[in-house]
Protein backbone atom coordinates (compact mmCIF):
# COMPACT_ATOMS: atom_id res chain seq x y z
CA UNK A 1 0.00 0.00 0.00
CA UNK A 2 1.45 3.31 -1.10
CA UNK A 3 1.31 6.39 1.11
CA UNK A 4 0.68 9.70 -0.75
CA UNK A 5 3.09 11.70 1.44
CA UNK A 6 6.00 9.35 0.74
CA UNK A 7 5.26 9.32 -2.99
CA UNK A 8 5.07 13.13 -3.10
CA UNK A 9 8.33 13.50 -1.15
CA UNK A 10 10.01 11.05 -3.50
CA UNK A 11 8.77 13.02 -6.52
CA UNK A 12 9.98 16.30 -4.99
CA UNK A 13 13.42 14.89 -4.30
CA UNK A 14 13.61 13.56 -7.86
CA UNK A 15 12.64 16.93 -9.33
CA UNK A 16 15.13 18.80 -7.15
CA UNK A 17 17.94 16.44 -8.13
CA UNK A 18 17.04 16.69 -11.81
CA UNK A 19 16.82 20.48 -11.68
CA UNK A 20 20.27 20.57 -10.09
CA UNK A 21 21.57 18.34 -12.84
CA UNK A 22 20.13 20.73 -15.43
CA UNK A 23 22.98 23.06 -14.61
CA UNK A 24 25.20 20.63 -16.48
CA UNK A 25 24.93 20.35 -20.27
CA UNK A 26 23.27 17.33 -21.81
CA UNK A 27 19.86 15.81 -22.14
CA UNK A 28 17.89 15.18 -18.94
CA UNK A 29 14.26 14.55 -18.08
CA UNK A 30 13.15 17.23 -15.64
CA UNK A 31 9.73 15.73 -14.93
CA UNK A 32 6.08 16.64 -14.93
CA UNK A 33 4.93 20.22 -14.50
CA UNK A 34 1.68 22.13 -14.93
CA UNK A 35 2.04 25.08 -17.31
CA UNK A 36 0.67 28.12 -15.48
CA UNK A 37 1.62 30.92 -17.88
CA UNK A 38 2.57 31.34 -21.52
CA UNK A 39 4.71 34.44 -22.05
CA UNK A 40 5.12 34.15 -25.81
CA UNK A 41 5.49 31.51 -28.51
CA UNK A 42 8.60 29.98 -26.97
CA UNK A 43 8.59 30.68 -23.21
CA UNK A 44 6.37 29.32 -20.44
CA UNK A 45 6.19 29.16 -16.66
CA UNK A 46 5.35 25.85 -15.03
CA UNK A 47 4.87 24.53 -11.50
CA UNK A 48 5.49 21.14 -10.01
CA UNK A 49 6.37 19.74 -6.64
CA UNK A 50 6.20 23.14 -5.00
CA UNK A 51 8.62 24.90 -7.36
CA UNK A 52 8.22 27.20 -10.36
CA UNK A 53 10.36 26.92 -13.45
CA UNK A 54 10.71 29.05 -16.54
CA UNK A 55 11.10 27.01 -19.71
CA UNK A 56 12.53 28.39 -22.95
CA UNK A 57 11.46 25.98 -25.67
CA UNK A 58 14.79 24.77 -26.98
CA UNK A 59 15.49 24.58 -30.70
CA UNK A 60 12.85 27.08 -31.79
CA UNK A 61 12.47 30.83 -32.13
CA UNK A 62 8.94 32.22 -32.29
CA UNK A 63 7.94 35.68 -33.53
CA UNK A 64 8.64 38.36 -30.92
CA UNK A 65 5.89 39.92 -28.84
CA UNK A 66 6.05 43.61 -28.04
CA UNK A 67 7.35 44.68 -24.65
CA UNK A 68 4.93 47.60 -24.79
CA UNK A 69 1.35 46.82 -23.81
CA UNK A 70 -0.48 48.37 -26.76
CA UNK A 71 1.90 47.44 -29.57
CA UNK A 72 1.36 44.27 -31.60
CA UNK A 73 4.96 43.06 -31.87
CA UNK A 74 6.26 41.02 -34.77
CA UNK A 75 3.72 39.62 -37.26
CA UNK A 76 2.33 36.29 -36.04
CA UNK A 77 3.63 36.80 -32.48
CA UNK A 78 0.14 36.90 -31.01
CA UNK A 79 -0.92 33.84 -33.01
CA UNK A 80 2.15 31.93 -31.81
CA UNK A 81 1.47 32.83 -28.18
CA UNK A 82 -2.20 31.87 -28.46
CA UNK A 83 -1.40 28.62 -30.23
CA UNK A 84 1.13 27.59 -27.59
CA UNK A 85 -1.30 28.55 -24.83
CA UNK A 86 -4.01 26.47 -26.48
CA UNK A 87 -1.70 23.48 -26.46
CA UNK A 88 -0.21 23.63 -22.96
CA UNK A 89 -1.76 26.25 -20.65
CA UNK A 90 -3.13 24.62 -17.47
CA UNK A 91 -2.01 21.20 -18.71
CA UNK A 92 0.46 18.80 -17.14
CA UNK A 93 3.44 18.34 -19.43
CA UNK A 94 6.78 16.55 -19.41
CA UNK A 95 9.83 18.78 -19.66
CA UNK A 96 13.04 17.35 -21.08
CA UNK A 97 15.83 19.72 -20.13
CA UNK A 98 19.03 20.60 -21.97
CA UNK A 99 20.61 22.94 -19.44
CA UNK A 100 19.99 26.57 -18.61
CA UNK A 101 20.19 29.75 -20.67
CA UNK A 102 21.76 33.02 -19.58
CA UNK A 103 18.42 34.17 -18.11
CA UNK A 104 18.26 31.10 -15.81
CA UNK A 105 15.48 29.49 -17.81
CA UNK A 106 15.49 25.77 -18.48
CA UNK A 107 16.16 25.04 -22.13
CA UNK A 108 13.58 22.35 -22.61
CA UNK A 109 11.45 20.32 -24.93
CA UNK A 110 7.85 20.16 -23.76
CA UNK A 111 5.89 16.98 -24.35
CA UNK A 112 2.12 16.77 -24.04
CA UNK A 113 0.73 13.25 -24.21
CA UNK A 114 3.95 12.17 -25.94
CA UNK A 115 3.79 14.92 -28.58
CA UNK A 116 6.78 17.24 -28.95
CA UNK A 117 5.22 20.70 -28.55
CA UNK A 118 8.38 22.52 -29.70
CA UNK A 119 8.29 20.60 -32.97
CA UNK A 120 4.55 21.23 -33.34
CA UNK A 121 5.16 24.99 -33.19
CA UNK A 122 7.56 24.66 -36.13
CA UNK A 123 5.21 22.35 -38.07
CA UNK A 124 2.35 24.87 -37.94
CA UNK A 125 4.66 27.67 -39.05
CA UNK A 126 4.54 29.65 -35.80
CA UNK A 127 8.24 29.22 -34.99
CA UNK A 128 11.44 28.73 -36.92
CA UNK A 129 14.45 26.64 -36.00
CA UNK A 130 16.65 28.55 -33.55
CA UNK A 131 19.59 30.11 -35.39
CA UNK A 132 22.32 29.43 -32.89
CA UNK A 133 24.39 26.63 -31.46
CA UNK A 134 22.13 23.88 -30.14
CA UNK A 135 22.84 22.38 -26.72
CA UNK A 136 24.80 19.15 -26.58
CA UNK A 137 22.60 16.17 -27.35
CA UNK A 138 19.85 18.17 -29.06
CA UNK A 139 19.01 16.99 -32.59
CA UNK A 140 17.87 19.80 -34.90
CA UNK A 141 17.25 17.46 -37.84
CA UNK A 142 13.50 16.93 -37.31
CA UNK A 143 13.07 20.67 -36.70
CA UNK A 144 14.83 21.63 -39.93
CA UNK A 145 12.66 19.14 -41.85
CA UNK A 146 9.49 20.52 -40.24
CA UNK A 147 10.52 24.11 -41.00
CA UNK A 148 11.12 23.28 -44.66
CA UNK A 149 7.69 21.62 -44.90
CA UNK A 150 5.95 24.60 -43.24
CA UNK A 151 7.86 27.08 -45.40
CA UNK A 152 7.06 25.19 -48.63
CA UNK A 153 3.37 24.96 -47.65
CA UNK A 154 3.36 28.66 -46.61
CA UNK A 155 1.92 27.81 -43.19
CA UNK A 156 1.73 30.40 -40.43
CA UNK A 157 4.39 33.06 -40.60
CA UNK A 158 5.74 31.66 -43.88
CA UNK A 159 2.70 33.07 -45.71
CA UNK A 160 4.61 36.39 -45.69
CA UNK A 161 6.98 35.11 -48.38
CA UNK A 162 9.72 37.66 -49.12
CA UNK A 163 8.43 39.96 -46.38
CA UNK A 164 9.29 37.41 -43.68
CA UNK A 165 11.77 38.62 -41.05
CA UNK A 166 13.29 36.12 -38.63
CA UNK A 167 12.79 36.77 -34.91
CA UNK A 168 16.55 37.23 -34.59
CA UNK A 169 16.60 39.99 -37.22
CA UNK A 170 13.44 41.57 -35.79
CA UNK A 171 15.07 41.76 -32.33
CA UNK A 172 18.08 43.55 -33.83
CA UNK A 173 15.96 46.22 -35.50
CA UNK A 174 13.45 46.70 -32.67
Amino acid sequence: MSRPGVKRLSQCISVIILLFLLLFPGELLAGQFKVTRVYDGDTVKAEGCGIEIMVRLVGIDAPETSRKKHEPGQPFSQQATKHLAGLVLNRVVEVKGYGMDRYNRILGVIFLDGINVNLEMVKVGLAEVYDGRPPRGFDTGPYLDAEKEARDAKRGTWVQGDKYVSPKEWRKSN
